[in-house]
């Protein structure tokens, strides 16, 4: 089965990339995210009509997540444990009957942060701790688990062009990448580097702006993260690059993986 996680930056503006894509790539299972459309306008015939099941959670202009699945879906939450307070609509989680057996998945967007000294850097830390503790308990279950999603972080020097210059920025923090190691150290894989150790300038998200994905200064801040069931069905993983490309894109690109359960 082919899983990919895509940060679309706007699901009704690129609704034409996504179909197009997944005719192309025909993934099973895609994890969605800045869907940023509330659930009444969410596209939902369009993507039914190409065999997905769906399960979404979204806000008028900001955030918003969805899974989009071949397979039926179960056990769907929709919002992160942890805090009661927390309104912004970031992740989405479902237990996937396969005829090889269940998966679970979920779909992540890890606030951005802004910068150190704001509110919004605060909310990341917070956020990223209530996604470990989360992990942890559903990491108890024999389950296979892929956590896709956009995690505003590059975790190694190689995930971003010219990393002494870029120590310390948003995405590229030392706090930022403690968090996420501290994800992997609950035992999970993260796929692209389980296939891909030492590639370099291999990124998943160029800024709009002075010409970043012609100059290919990116981040590589999508992933999908695995549990050790999943890891060890995993047989490939990349970053499908040819979406940013496109007109209109989202400045985000695809990044996929293949299980063999």
């Amino acid at each position: 089965m082919k899983i990919a996680t895509w940060n679309v930056n706007s699901l009704r503006q690129r609704l034409e990339h996504l179909l197009k894509w997944s005719d192309e790539f025909q993934p099973d299972v895609i994890l969605l995210q800045e869907t940023k459309v509330t659930d009444d306008l969410f596209p939902r015939m369009e993507l039914e009509d190409k065999g997905y099941n769906l399960a979404f959670t979204g806000q008028k202009t900001f955030n918003g997540v969805a899974i989009l699945s071949k397979f039926p879906m179960e056990d769907i939450i929709t919002t992160l444990p942890g805090d009661d307070s927390d309104e912004q609509k970031r992740y989405v989680e479902a237990l996937l009957t396969t005829p090889n057996g269940v998966v679970r998945v979920a779909s992540v967007y890890v606030p951005n942060g802004q910068d150190e000294d704001s509110d919004k850097f605060i909310h990341k830390m917070s956020f990223f701790d209530r996604l470990h503790k989360h992990l942890g308990v559903l990491l108890e279950e024999d389950t296979p688990l892929v956590v896709g999603g956009d995690y505003n972080v590059a975790p190694l020097p190689i995930d971003v062009l010219e990393p002494e210059k870029k120590e310390g920025m948003i995405c590229y923090h030392p706090k930022e990448r403690a968090k996420w190691r501290a994800l992997e150290y609950l035992g999970l894989t993260e796929s692209f580097r389980m296939h891909h150790p030492h590639r370099e300038e291999a990124f998943s998200w160029w800024d709009y702006r002075r010409g970043a994905f012609q100059r290919n200064d990116g981040y590589r801040i999508d992933h999908l993260l695995l549990s050790g069931e999943a890891a060890d069905a995993c047989t490939a993983s990349d970053i499908d690059i040819n979406p940013r490309g496109w007109e209109k894109p989202s400045d985000h690109t695809p990044v996929w993986c293949e299980l063999s359960l």
